[in-house]
């Protein structure tokens, strides 16, 4: 088991990251950022800009991105996490940490699902989401911002408890659909409930992944109204076409694309969205561990793909993991803003790539080379121990 690491600065701290060749900001409206120096101050961006614009003095970390790509840390918005940084579903340690080397540096929870003997009852569903909760806030594997405690619908939930929960801190519901409340009617009164204490919510979309789940088509989806259409491309079962762009074009909700879902209606969603002109609610998940594995690189490989064969360019397929999710989750991670947090991933062209530049070698569906991540202004890795090597690797000098 991963041991857990401080939550942030344990002191005052100025990183500097400068010599940048390309800075990606996350928000689609604009991608691309002309600066190559972003300095945080005590884990939160303090400026953005050229190097000689920007107050670089008193630094604690200086980093030469020696003319890398700086984006955003990459958001998970799909994860069943368990205890600590082990899963259950596939009995393997370390899976948060290696998913770090894939430069996801923030997690959603879609609900503790596979902790063994999960309790049904509202006492006890209540209780085991509180506890991942609190166990994720404090537990921070490899620095990893891990979003944990998503209770599943079950029959007799009230509005009380619903109450209770966000009292105590929890601010996600897991899955609709994973627990026992299977129609659209009880799921919608109580994804209002939810809603009303400021509980974020997600639905099962497709047919069933594990025993206990089913199939959810799009009248359910839409009757329930969450505020995120859980893997719409499937887990891994997607549903037709015409359900899809039912879903798309009859709500206003993210559409969430998962690695472990249908690459074929990933696409297809994808399509729909930029034929709607809404590109705006695509964001990415892995929807792992789960029965396919853990996907340490399956949130970069969405960018790859999306781009490579949804013809998407490859500084709006970096939004879908970044920005958009960070706004549709309303996190304060994944823009290059100031005064957010100051989580990063550096990177570059894979090593005999067919693209002359990294945005090239992304829209042809290479990986990147990964070659450090920050969270709250520190380093937490250099180069990954995942992806191909970059041609151009970032140093603390």
């Amino acid at each position: 088991m991963a041991h857990d690491v401080p939550a942030g600065p344990s002191g005052p701290t100025k990183l500097v990251i400068r010599n940048i060749g390309l800075l990606l900001s996350g928000a689609l409206e604009n991608p691309i950022l002309d600066a190559d120096t972003v300095v945080a101050v005590d884990g939160r961006i303090s400026a953005i800009g050229k190097l000689k614009d920007v107050d670089v003095e008193g630094a604690t970390t200086v980093v030469d991105a020696a003319g890398t790509v700086l984006a955003p840390g990459l958001i998970d918005s799909h994860v069943h996490p368990v205890a600590g940084d082990w899963t259950p579903r596939q009995n393997q340690l370390g899976w948060i940490d290696s998913t770090l080397h894939g430069g996801v540096t923030t997690m959603i929870s879609a609900g503790e699902v596979h902790t063994p003997g999960r309790p049904r009852d509202i006492v006890g569903l209540k209780a085991m989401a509180i506890t991942a909760q609190r166990c994720f806030d404090a537990f921070r594997v490899a620095g990893v911002k891990l979003h944990a405690g998503a209770p599943v619908l079950e029959h007799g939930m009230t509005e009380e408890d619903f109450k209770e929960l966000a009292a105590a801190g929890v601010k996600l519901l897991g899955e609709v659909g994973l627990g026992g409340v299977k129609d659209g009617k009880n799921a919608r009164e109580m994804v209002a409930w939810a809603r009303k204490y400021g509980i974020q919510s997600t639905i099962h979309t497709g047919g069933p992944s594990i025993p206990g789940s089913g199939l959810i088509g799009a009248d359910m989806v839409l009757e329930a109204d969450t505020d995120v259409v859980g893997h719409i491309n499937g887990g891994h079962t997607a549903l037709p076409d015409r359900e899809i762009r039912c879903i798309c074009e009859g709500c206003r909700r993210g559409l969430e694309i998962v690695h472990n879902g249908n690459e074929r209606a990933a696409l297809y969603t994808l399509r729909t969205a930029r034929e709607l002109g809404q590109l705006e609610r695509v964001i990415l998940g892995t929807d792992g561990p789960a029965g396919s594995g853990v996907q340490p690189l399956g949130i970069i490989r969405m960018v790859s793909m999306l781009s490579a064969l949804g013809e998407v360019p490859a500084e709006i397929a970096f939004c879908f993991a970044t920005g958009n999710t960070a706004r549709m989750r309303a996190l304060d991670v994944g823009l290059i803003e100031t005064g957010r947090a100051a989580d990063f991933v550096l990177m570059d062209k894979a090593q005999h790539s067919a693209g002359k530049d990294f945005l090239e070698s992304i829209q042809l569906g290479d990986l990147p080379g990964i070659g450090m991540t920050v969270i709250d202004g520190i380093v937490r890795t250099d180069r990954s121990r995942n992806t191909p090597p970059a041609t151009k690797v970032p140093a603390v000098v």
